[in-house]
């Protein structure tokens, strides 16, 4: 009796092979993705920086103008009180002589002598209503009895320098005359010297502070406009009742008109 083989099993079917892709990415699209994706890593992290370091300047900032606000206050309750002393002990308060001038050039270059001439320049009063801070010691002093038919000058209080400063003040920054509109330029120009922001520049100017020179120089030459009401006697002496020479205090009042 023949027995039945059994059935034999299908074969397997066989794996179908990995298909290769249709558009294969080339290398250089994967290299530029890659660096672009660097480079805005970088640039994230350069923001942050920058608002970091913008951060911490503001406050740097703030404070500084907080303690030069309380050291203006300490030094006017000052005067005060050394004045009411003297009144009640019958006497009178002199206060400390004057280091800051404020020079503003009133007459043109007719008639000028070479002299008075060569220190106008030097003074950088090249033009009518022209103004610059100056540092008064002996030198400065005789150069201004020389200039003083041209010129009119006098001693600034920190309302006139501030309001100098933060409406007419222009910036000497890479040879050109720019406009003081943030304390990027001045922490740019003058950061290395250890003044940040304008009200820096202020307390060096008022104060007649070490960086005074180097802030000044920073400063374009103030341009003026003529005063409210016109000029009285330009050829005269102000204690003749003119404009020229040194008018002391009384040349606030002078930046208020011109300002």
């Amino acid at each position: 009796m023949s027995s039945a083989k059994p059935a034999a099993k299908p074969a397997a079917a066989a794996k179908p092979a990995a298909k290769a892709p249709a558009n294969p990415v080339p290398e250089t699209l994967l290299k530029k993705r890659k660096a672009k994706a660097n480079w805005k890593a970088i640039g994230a992290a350069q923001t942050r920086n920058r608002t970091r370091r913008a951060v911490h300047m503001r406050k740097v900032i703030f404070k500084r103008a907080e303690k030069y606000v309380n050291e203006y206050r300490k030094q006017e309750r000052a005067t005060i009180r050394a004045r009411r002393q003297a009144k009640s002990h019958g006497n009178f308060y002199v206060g400390q002589e004057a280091k800051v001038a404020f020079v503003i050039r009133i007459r043109g270059i007719n008639g000028v002598s070479p002299k008075p001439r060569k220190i106008l320049q030097l003074l950088r009063l090249t033009q009518i209503n022209n103004g610059v801070f100056v540092r008064l010691n002996k030198a400065t002093l005789n150069m201004l009895k020389l200039v003083e038919p041209y010129v009119t000058y006098g001693y600034p209080n920190l309302k006139s320098v501030r309001e100098l400063v933060y409406k007419r003040g222009f910036a000497r920054f890479r040879g050109q005359r720019q406009p003081i509109h943030d304390n990027k330029i001045v922490a740019a120009s003058l950061g290395k010297y250890g003044v940040v922001c304008v009200e820096d520049m202020v307390h060096e100017l008022y104060t007649a502070g070490p960086r005074f020179k180097q802030v000044n120089r920073f400063l374009w030459t103030f341009k003026l406009n003529s005063p409210s009401g016109g000029w009285t006697r330009k050829l005269v002496h102000f204690i003749e009742s003119g404009d020229a020479g040194n008018r002391e205090h009384y040349i606030n009042a002078l930046i208020r008109r011109m300002n």
